[in-house]
């Protein structure tokens, strides 16, 4: 069994913002993948369901973003999971927005989410990093994580969640380099070569001379005779 966590805020006034992405790609699996509907459990929402062969338990903290490590600690003791079980969704000021990677152990660079994380499981889970960018000064950053995605990061935004939803079966495999393919193909999909192919066909076209009225009149044979004078 797998424990995917998406870090958020609870409530309608943190729903879109950057520090609730998290909350987006579980909400996301969810969907697209048929999961049970969501359940208070865990001092948090959790759903069950399973991507490929592999049964999943999605859990959104609602402890707020500080204590999120006693929810996740505490879905963990009951389905008695390691921390190489779980799988932490979360924004990462230190990518650019749309990138994303996964990562295995490490610091909590300063994330409280992972923070507390890390002080209920220690540091042994896997992260999916989901970049929002930098706001240019540490200062900035509350305030900045806090707000709203703008609308013009709309698109890349609903790419990149489809993508996490489209490599989530093979992230549950391990597959952690299968599943960032996913999630690239979602944000740079491969240019069509059927267009340019369609346009080269037309342009050879356009390049073989229509016979004139007069050519046209004329026999096969006359035709023949005509191109040995």
């Amino acid at each position: 069994m797998q424990l995917f966590v998406g870090l958020g805020n609870p409530g309608a006034k943190y729903a879109r913002n950057r520090h609730n992405i998290g909350f987006m790609a579980v909400d996301r699996i969810a969907g697209d993948h048929g999961f049970a509907p969501w359940r208070a459990k865990f001092q948090g929402q959790v759903s069950e369901g399973r991507l490929g062969s592999a049964k999943v338990v999605l859990l959104k903290p609602e402890t707020f973003m500080n204590n999120s490590g006693q929810s996740v600690g505490e879905a963990m003791r009951f389905y008695k999971l390691t921390p190489g079980d779980v799988t932490v969704f979360h924004d990462e000021i230190d990518l650019a927005p749309g990138k994303l990677r996964v990562k295995e152990g490490g610091g909590h660079a300063g994330h409280n989410g992972l923070r507390s994380l890390h002080a209920h499981l220690g540091d042994a889970y896997r992260r999916v990093r989901m970049g929002v960018g930098h706001p240019g000064h540490k200062d900035a950053v509350p305030g900045y994580v806090l707000r709203d995605f703008p609308k013009a990061d709309e698109d890349w935004l609903d790419d990149l969640l489809r993508g996490v939803s489209d490599g989530a079966a093979a992230l549950a495999e391990g597959d952690a380099g299968r599943f960032q393919n996913a999630v690239a193909l979602r944000l740079n999909p491969p240019r069509s070569s059927t267009t340019k192919a369609e346009a080269k066909v037309a342009e050879t076209k356009a390049e073989v001379p229509e016979p004139s009225p007069a050519q046209d009149a004329k026999s096969p044979f006359q035709r023949l005779v005509d191109r040995f004078r």
